[in-house]
């Protein structure tokens, strides 16, 4: 039997696709806000958009004999005919967003027009009110109470009131950079976040990231591959620890597209370490026919017709910008005032572009979208090879008499049957310490023969030998000393003399926000300081002179996932880093005595490793030596 579903049911159904979190409700209401034509819009919530989201507008306003249609399904003032969807100019057009947050939610639209008077409807889960006069100014306002009150399933999927906080604030800054000649005010919990005026791009990107962020970017303006290509980029010389910072609009849409992405990090490739990602903030212009924005309701994801020739143009322009080269003058905006050092360090040099030279060809290739596919081999360049960094050598800390290591963690309590999982983890534990208490010697039979390359130390033991890497083994002993003493004692801190300033974007603010009892935990002075900032005024004295930008910048880095910080693992890396600069280094030569208090605090442990993993010890046989000469086969 085949069903015909009710308005009710397909309606829920189809808010599950455009309205999945607070955030998503924020995007749709501002996206219609600025289809009408508004210079000021304001944005509030409550308890991260859950209880409440406010979208306030002067735009064109909703007629009174049109306010029941906008809540209908496929209702929409923007599109006309099939054949539009082919030229979409607006940011929506579906014509779903109302009817689905209405369907879910407590809703009630406040419009005024320019040539009638103030009208208000209300719906609750979808079910529609009465039209009623009301008291307001030009433009609509839009309520959503109590999201997902009728759909106790999805409620539950909801994540914690600072994580939906942060989606919301990340989505409501790029609403800031994509129009920036739009006045916002973005409250939180009653209290201003973000406030813009409408005056311009690098006004807004003041607002979001702060007023230094002009200084570390270059500002870009070129046309490649008939796509025009405008906005903001790091130098090579700034990063940041997840890709919340990276914001792409496509024809004022934002959106999350994989080749854009691909493009700039390889262009980055050469510049930046390991998990630190580029900071952009682009805007791709192209016809309206040649990307495909109907591709999902919640229209964050598009299709370009050639994705090849997209890739070809931003990787040219930011590689070329960032190397330097002799084009780079034609993409970078001149900046009115002098660059700070910074910028100046990082900029092509007279001799590289040629900046004393007339240009002879006019911005831009001139090349049509078409023709652009002639061009990429020159744009796609092979992957370049990731900079070496140098590790610096500390001095070694002394052998002699130290505080024995902690006793190894007792076993974890049978799980119950049915947890199988946690009863296989506990098999596993019992067969590595089983596997470790075999590997164990007696120092005393262990007869030193001597070293290779001032590195690793030779023992015999019957018919066997072990090569003993003097680093590994006692960065290993070091380590377990440092989480032996910061897990026998509670957590001190010592006071900085400057305090550090953690700067953070909506989504890393509220993220961190969360943390803060952990931090407090373990030894960290740590409070919030202004809008998205934290002041950091002392650290965990066994931590105590550790990179701070590089721990929070590890510890951000989980942003994207949303996923807890597990702020143990993090100390661990720290205290694995201090242990690896005090250990002796290789080729350093140890005096006899050292030799022997190396292997008495190893107490014939041959299974060790060092804390990142690598073996402290080497096994062996004498079968093994006799077949590679040949004396047995």
């Amino acid at each position: 039997m085949i069903n015909i579903l009710t308005p009710e049911v397909y309606n829920r159904i189809a808010a599950g696709e455009v309205v999945d979190r607070p955030y998503s409700v924020v995007k749709e209401l501002v996206e219609n806000a600025v289809d009408a034509g508004a210079s000021e819009i304001a944005v509030e919530i409550e308890k991260g958009g859950k209880k409440r989201v406010r979208v306030t507008d002067n735009g064109c306003g909703i007629p009174k004999e049109d306010l029941k249609s906008a809540f209908l399904p496929h209702a929409t003032s923007k599109l006309r005919s099939a054949e539009d969807l082919a030229h979409i100019a607006t940011l929506g057009f579906r014509g779903e967003a109302i009817a689905s947050v209405s369907s879910v939610s407590k809703m009630n639209i406040t419009s005024e027009t320019a040539e009638g008077g103030c009208y208000s409807l209300t719906s609750e889960g979808g079910k529609l009110g009465q039209v009623l006069p009301a008291g307001g100014a030009k433009g609509t306002v839009v309520t959503v109470d109590d999201l997902f009150f009728n759909t106790p399933a999805r409620l539950k999927f909801l994540k914690s009131d600072a994580q939906e906080e942060g989606d919301v604030t990340g989505m409501v800054a790029r609403f800031l950079l994509s129009q920036p000649k739009i006045s916002f005010t973005y409250l939180v919990n009653g209290k201003v976040r973000y406030r813009s005026f409408g005056d311009g791009l690098k006004s807004a990107l003041a607002v979001v990231y702060g007023a230094d962020i002009l200084e570390n970017c270059y500002e870009i303006d070129a046309e490649k591959n008939g796509v025009k290509l405008t906005g903001f980029i790091g130098n090579r010389n700034f990063s940041k620890p997840n890709r919340s910072y990276q914001s792409l609009f496509v024809n004022g849409r934002y959106v999350v597209n994989q080749t854009v992405s691909a493009a700039a990090a390889n262009a980055y490739r050469n510049y930046l370490m390991k998990r630190q990602y580029p900071f952009f903030v682009l805007f791709l212009d192209l016809s309206p026919e040649l990307v495909d924005v109907n591709v999902h309701p919640n229209k964050t994801d598009v299709r370009f017709a050639d994705n090849q020739v997209i890739y070809g143009a931003v990787y040219s322009v930011l590689s070329s910008v960032l190397d330097g080269n002799s084009r780079a003058l034609e993409y970078v905006v001149p900046s009115p005032e002098p660059a700070s050092p910074l910028i100046r360090s990082t900029m092509p040099s007279q001799s590289e572009s040629k900046a004393e030279a007339p240009r002879t060809e006019p911005r831009g290739t001139g090349m049509s979208y078409r023709e652009a596919k002639k061009e990429l081999g020159f744009d796609v360049s092979p992957l370049k090879n990731g900079t070496v960094y140098p590790y610096r050598s500390e001095t070694r800390a002394p052998f002699g008499v130290h505080a024995p290591a902690s006793a190894p963690a007792p076993m974890p309590a049978p799980a119950p049957k049915e947890d199988y999982f946690e009863e296989n983890r506990r098999l596993l534990l019992a067969r590595d310490a089983e596997r470790a208490e075999a590997q164990k010697l007696d120092p005393a039979n262990l007869e030193f023969k001597g070293e290779l390359f001032r590195t690793y130390l030779i023992y015999e033991c019957g018919d066997e030998a072990y090569l003993v890497d003097q680093h590994a083994a006692h960065e290993r002993l070091l380590y377990d000393r440092l989480r032996a003493k910061c897990a026998a004692r509670v957590p001190a801190s010592q006071p900085m003399l400057l305090p550090y300033i953690v700067s953070a974007n909506g989504q890393e603010y509220a993220f961190l926000r969360d943390q803060l009892d952990n931090l407090r935990a373990i030894g960290f002075e740590i409070e919030e300081f202004g809008a998205n900032n934290f002041k950091v005024s002392a650290v965990p004295l066994d931590l105590y002179g550790m990179d701070l930008n590089s721990f929070f910048s590890e510890a951000l880095s989980s942003v994207e996932t949303l996923r807890a910080i597990k702020l143990a693992d993090l100390v661990k890396d720290r205290l694995a880093t201090m242990a690896c600069k005090a250990a002796v280094k290789g080729g350093e030569k140890l005096t006899d005595g050292e030799v022997k208090e190396l292997l008495k605090e190893m107490d014939g442990d041959m299974g060790i490793k060092c804390p990142h993993g690598r073996p402290a010890c080497v096994k062996i046989k004498k079968t093994e030596l006799e077949k590679l000469f040949k004396r047995i086969v």
